[in-house]
């Protein structure tokens, strides 16, 4: 079909049809048309069968410069190619990167949502509760997400439908409680063994880096050479997760260790380049090298680059640091959030003895 093309028929259920191509102006027209559906199976809407939206739909295409066909019932059977998911969510991407989004959580807004179209086979506009339910139940029974990544969908779908759609339906679907498990620690001495077992001065640099001062992946990939502090003795951290800074510490062993490291490779912008010009090392890039050197370590431990900040916060809360600071060097909103520390620590749990050994 021609894409200035818009097709227009009467109905038997006091509706009428239209088939129209994408266009985000008249998209954004009969959108704000009340009553109207989208009928994924025949490719078409269906409007209410009033004059002045029928008006209002003439005049947009008109001011487009469509051609219009009404009741042209050969031509009408010949079908629109469905929308392509990223043309439906163009407003969502742009919506997210002007409230200043993170790229990560664009990424994985993008891709659940994505993923909901592609599984209901329609538009964001003939979304209804059912379809995300069934999609929620397909994705947490194909993929067994953990409860907390099915918060991050909701929240991606919550962003969407309930803040920028306005729809109220997506409110009504109440978010799985939690998995309430502890972190995963490493002792000093396995942590230790990872560093030694690491002979790449960069890759050392960078896995000491995180665990010595309590770094998220992406607080250390993106780290520049002006954020380490050495006559303060401090590392400050520019908009880590929710866009905010903080400060944490620069370790006097790591800091022996950086400045043989700058000495050698010389960065310019970025403490840790990438292979790319101007870019930073990757995350994915961490994450292997901390993946080999955990096997090399022989740790049978089910750990992750993560674990060395939950293992920076448990060591530290272990020697007696009071756990508001550690809120803070982490860069917790919440203290609740730091508490879970409390439940790894095994400090205390060493001088209770064992009713057996009274």
């Amino acid at each position: 079909m021609n894409k200035k093309k818009i097709y227009i028929k009467s109905s038997s259920d006091n509706n009428f049809t239209v088939k129209v191509p994408f266009d985000i102006t008249l998209l954004s027209l009969i959108r704000k048309i009340p009553g109207r559906s989208w009928d994924h199976a025949a490719e078409l809407w269906h409007i209410p069968d009033k004059k002045e939206y029928l008006d209002s739909i003439l005049e947009g295409a008109l001011n487009q410069k469509y051609e219009i066909f009404i009741g042209e019932t050969d031509i009408y059977r010949s079908s629109i190619p469905l929308l392509t998911a990223d043309e439906c969510l163009l407003n969502l991407r742009k919506e997210l990167i002007v409230r200043k989004y993170s790229q990560s959580t664009i990424k994985s807004y993008m891709f659940y949502n994505s993923e909901l179209l592609r599984h209901s086979k329609k538009i964001p506009d003939g979304i209804i509760q059912e379809d995300i339910t069934s999609f929620l139940y397909s994705t947490i029974t194909d993929k067994s997400l953990s409860a907390s990544t099915v918060q991050v969908v909701l929240n991606a779908l919550k962003f969407y439908y309930g803040q920028i759609l306005c729809r109220d339906f997506i409110y009504e679907i109440t978010p799985p409680k939690r998995d309430k498990k502890l972190p995963v620690i490493l002792s000093k001495n396995e942590v230790s063994l990872i560093l030694n077992s690491i002979t790449n001065l960069k890759h050392k640099t960078v896995i000491m880096l995180i665990y010595s001062a309590g770094l998220r992946l992406n607080e250390a990939v993106t780290i520049k050479i002006s954020d380490i502090d050495t006559e303060r003795g401090l590392i400050n951290l520019k908009c880590g997760k929710g866009r905010k800074d903080r400060t944490t510490l620069l370790s006097e062993t790591f800091s022996k260790l950086l400045k043989i490291y700058l000495e050698i490779y010389h960065p310019q912008t970025w403490l840790f380049p990438g292979q790319d010009r101007g870019s930073h090392i990757s995350g994915r890039s961490v994450q292997h090298i901390f993946h080999q050197a955990v096997l090399n370590a022989e740790i049978e431990k089910q750990v992750t680059v993560h674990s060395l900040r939950h293992s920076f916060a448990t060591h530290l809360l272990e020697q007696g640091i009071d756990i508001r600071y550690i809120q803070e060097l982490l860069g917790h909103q919440s203290p609740n959030t730091t508490m879970i520390y409390t439940h790894v620590s095994k400090s205390k749990l060493r001088c209770i003895k064992s009713p057996l050994d009274i």
